[in-house]
């Protein structure tokens, strides 16, 4: 095999490859598109960082190209659906840098407490200066963790060697998961209301961008101390500099930001605020992790050539191709599902069992128990899950998978249900295919009939005159256009569930209006991406 490497990659990581016969390794810095392009051909793997982008016109000029390599933990650099259309595998590195971004953590929150960026510059100007920069233990603190995976269960560690008790918030951690790490699981209200330090350790998605923003803050304790070593976005900067201004926030440390290099003059005047502790995005900057990424995406590669299965390919089924015809009509709704039933649930996830009933039973149904937990972990996790990770990404965090087949599919030719467990809660959802369409047949115990939509709204009330009525004035009076409607009830005057497909997302005040109008005993918004295109 025949790798190029286009950016810096220490050598420590390269020698595995250099030691091995069937590796030919041409390391070419700084090349210019053209000449990149130019010579790309002649490779069937490369190995880059932040500095290479692989898009389309990369991959098409790569006609040889098996792999792509990512050492590091984001991909934003590389057009990942376009590989997967071409057939080229994609690899990164994302354990590699997970103790570097916990010790940066750390080393934030104590220099913070300690005021040791204001007062190491005090000396060095000539100041003598002790009672301006006396400091906070960590010790006796409630300390809140934001994401209890790779990162934050390590953040989460080493306070509690500080001896402080240490709260956790992550609906997608199992509770046996977080009592292996000695934590309390918590929703975000009582984490944000409880907590002295609070620091975020969760991937940047539609659920946790502004994640903590003004009425989060407002809920903290006075003098709160905040940190964010995640993503930049997640935690709303222009609510943390009034926070900090008013003083509700004591001390803050931040290594990212939502525009990097930071221009805007929120962040400037974030950046320069007094009780700031901020660095440049150096949470995976060390000479461990540097070599421990290009250790991993090298060991990949080898991977490949022996044929073994790839931990961290991005986009790699590995599957019989005929099973995989098989499945493929069901791919879509079992991604439905999976988004579909991890918003009802909205807790801690401890079980997960996937249901095949009728024709589909006789056939290994085990692809689409893989795509149902990727779809489902992909929204959770800060690193990309597929069909080759997930059983990995589900065993680490301690979420148990079960498949269970009958074939008596009941009124269904063929029916998947899904059953999700945690938090003392259950919810199980059934859909089938109607002429190759997914269609929700049953929520909870409600025979239902609908298909999934990208924007879609679901309420539990007690069933009296007036209620779609009052539910539909309420949306009509926020400009939400009602598409589709599905009603289910037991009963006359019992408890009803409606279930209503919308033209836009449905915003948390107008939930809340919802509820208020209906007496609702559940309601829930619901963004289901993969129903965009159904």
């Amino acid at each position: 095999m025949k790798i190029i490497v286009t950016d810096e990659v220490t050598g420590e990581g390269l020698a595995l490859l250099q030691r091995d016969p069937r590796i030919t390794l041409d390391v070419r810095l700084g090349l210019s598109k053209e000449a990149l392009y130019a010579c790309i051909g002649e490779y069937e793997a490369i190995i880059t960082r932040s500095g290479t982008t692989v898009d389309k016109a990369l991959l098409d000029a790569a006609t040889s190209l098996k792999i792509v390599a990512r050492a590091g933990v984001g991909i934003d650099n590389v057009d990942v659906d376009y590989a997967s259309s071409k057939g080229v595998i994609v690899v990164n590195a994302p354990f590699g840098n997970t103790n570097s971004a916990a010790e940066h953590t750390l080393a934030l929150l104590l220099s913070a407490c300690r005021h040791i960026p204001a007062a190491n510059q005090s000396l060095k100007s000539g100041d003598w200066k002790r009672a301006k920069f006396t400091g906070v233990e960590l010790k006796g603190k409630v300390a809140g963790v934001i994401g209890l995976g790779k990162v934050g269960g390590r953040v989460a560690t080493r306070l509690k060697a500080f001896e402080c008790e240490v709260l956790g918030c992550d609906p997608y951690i199992s509770a046996k998961r977080a009592q292996d790490l000695g934590v309390r699981l918590v929703d975000l209200a009582e984490l944000c209301r409880s907590c002295d330090i609070l620091t975020v350790h969760t991937p940047l998605n539609d659920e946790t961008r502004g994640m903590i923003g003004a009425a989060q803050l407002a809920l903290m304790k006075d003098g709160i101390i905040l940190l964010n070593v995640a993503r930049g976005g997640i935690l709303d900067e222009a609510a943390l500099l009034a926070a900090l201004q008013s003083g509700k926030v004591g001390l803050a440390a931040v290594d990212v930001w939502s525009e990097e290099p930071p221009k805007s003059e929120t962040l400037r005047q974030l950046i320069e605020h007094e009780r700031m502790v901020v660095t440049p995005h150096l949470g995976a900057n060390t000479q461990e992790a540097q070599v421990n990424v290009a250790i991993d995406v090298s060991r990949e590669i080898l991977s490949y050539l022996d044929g073994t299965p790839l931990e961290n390919a991005v986009n790699l089924p590995h599957f019989d191709p005929a099973v995989m015809d098989q499945m493929r009509p069901y791919f879509k709704l079992m991604a439905v599902l999976s988004e579909f039933g991890l918003q009802l649930l909205k807790g801690s996830l401890d079980r997960v069992t996937f249901g095949f009933a009728g024709a589909i039973a006789h056939q290994d149904c085990s692809p689409l128990t893989v795509s149902g937990l990727a779809a489902m972990l992909g929204r959770a996790t800060d690193q990309p899950v597929n069909m080759v990770n997930a059983n990995l990404v589900a065993e680490r965090i301690g979420l148990v998978v079960e498949e269970h087949k009958s074939t008596d599919g009941g009124a269904f030719s063929n029916l998947v249900t899904l059953t999700l467990e945690g938090s003392g809660k259950t919810r199980v959802l059934s859909g089938t295919l109607f002429e190759g369409t997914p269609r929700i047949v049953r929520l909870r115990d409600y025979a239902m009939d609908f298909m999934p939509e990208e924007h879609m709204l679901l309420l539990s009330y007690l069933d009296r005159p007036g209620m779609i009525g009052k539910i539909g004035t309420v949306l009509g009076q926020h400009d939400i256009n009602i598409a589709c409607m599905n009603l289910g009830r037991r009963e006359r005057k019992g408890e009803a569930m409606v279930v209503l497909s919308v033209d836009t997302p449905v915003p948390a005040p107008v939930i809340a209006e919802l509820q208020r109008a209906t007496d609702a005993t559940f309601v829930r918004a619901l963004h289901l991406p993969s129903a965009a295109s159904v």
